[in-house]
């Protein structure tokens, strides 16, 4: 059954709107961070990272964003194109603003956190006036990420996103992707989300993301029917909410639940994890396969970038994800 149409006729698959920054991965794991001495960077920001699994994937990507005027803004960008994503619509910043940086400590597989650094972040002065309406008009779908929303002017950059897509037939697909420390109460958080939110065709996010939601509403078991079927009266064909280690669960417009195995990892780190699931849950959607086979393939590519250093570089191409199904399926990976 197909949930979601896709417009066959524009010459763009894909188009992220947000954050792009540095991630800095420990170099010296299983340690604190004031014990690390040394770091390895890479692209970060969810939406970056997602369009870059995009690509690998093989689809036509671009990216609307904007960058510091410094090494490393040059860097996010030539990275960018290195990876055959368009970079028309990624504008440089001429204020001072910097790029942010998200340090990473490895403890343990499963004890992971980021010090993030975003005072006066570029890619938070991206204006409306700036998001280009030419490229969201070729493109299939737009996929905008909650951290975008959580300061002027680039806030209202995304609605104006918004707008466009709309106007031009793009499915709208929303990572919830929520970054405490950049905004200012959870009352603003839950107004702004919700506003985004119902715009979108397909929303993808953590039970604790549409907790944050909900702040305003009556859910108080956290239901996941109950959180599925509000967006349903708007926009939405399809919500995923996902559970960590439990899995996801994809909801769809006739109430179904729809659920897929998950595979086995060496886990090196937790993060990156839903960014790989978002790029291979949206491209099996896009190439029309059930939601249960999205949902696999977006989960063997999680597991792929888990049990690696980083998470942009580590995106991996379709063929790599079919062979760790494969090898997973033969028994060849077991769990860490």
């Amino acid at each position: 059954m197909t949930y979601v149409q896709f417009p066959a006729e524009k010459p763009l698959d894909f188009v992220a709107i947000g954050r792009l920054c540095i991630d800095l991965n420990a170099n010296e794991i299983h340690r604190p961070m004031e014990e690390t001495m040394t770091f390895t960077k890479y692209v970060g920001g969810s939406p970056a990272n997602i369009t870059i699994g995009m690509s690998r994937l093989g689809l036509q990507t671009a990216f609307i964003g904007k960058i510091a005027n410094d090494q490393m803004g040059r860097f996010i960008a030539d990275y960018l194109r290195r990876n055959n994503i368009e970079t028309t619509n990624v504008v440089t910043d001429t204020t001072g603003a910097v790029t942010g940086l998200a340090f990473t400590e490895i403890k343990s597989p499963t004890d992971c956190s980021i010090l993030m650094y975003r005072d006066n972040a570029a890619d938070l002065k991206l204006t409306p006036g700036e998001v280009s309406e030419a490229l969201i008009a070729r493109t299939k779908v737009l996929l905008i990420s909650g951290t975008a929303l959580a300061k002027s002017p680039s806030r209202e950059a995304v609605f104006q996103a918004l707008s466009y897509a709309k106007k031009h037939g793009a499915v709208i697909a929303f990572d919830l992707d929520y970054r405490p420390y950049t905004w200012t109460s959870p009352e603003e958080t839950a107004v702004y989300y919700n506003l985004a939110a119902e715009k979108c065709d397909i929303l993808l996010g953590t039970r604790e993301e549409f907790d944050m939601m909900e702040v305003f509403e009556e859910n108080a078991a956290h239901d996941d029917r109950v959180t599925a079927a509000k967006w349903f009266d708007y926009r939405a064909k399809i919500v995923i909410i996902k559970h960590g280690k439990d899995g996801s669960i994809a909801y769809t417009q006739d109430g179904e639940g729809h659920s897929a195995k998950s595979f086995p990892a060496k886990v090196v780190k937790t993060f990156g994890a839903g960014d790989s699931y978002a790029a291979g849950f949206l491209y099996g959607v896009m190439q029309g396969w059930t939601l249960e086979r999205s949902m696999e393939f977006g989960s063997a590519a999680a597991c792929i970038v888990i049990s690696s250093h980083s998470c942009s570089d580590a995106m991996p191409t379709a063929e790599a994800v079919h062979d760790y199904i494969e090898r997973c399926n033969r028994g060849e990976i077991t769990a860490s």
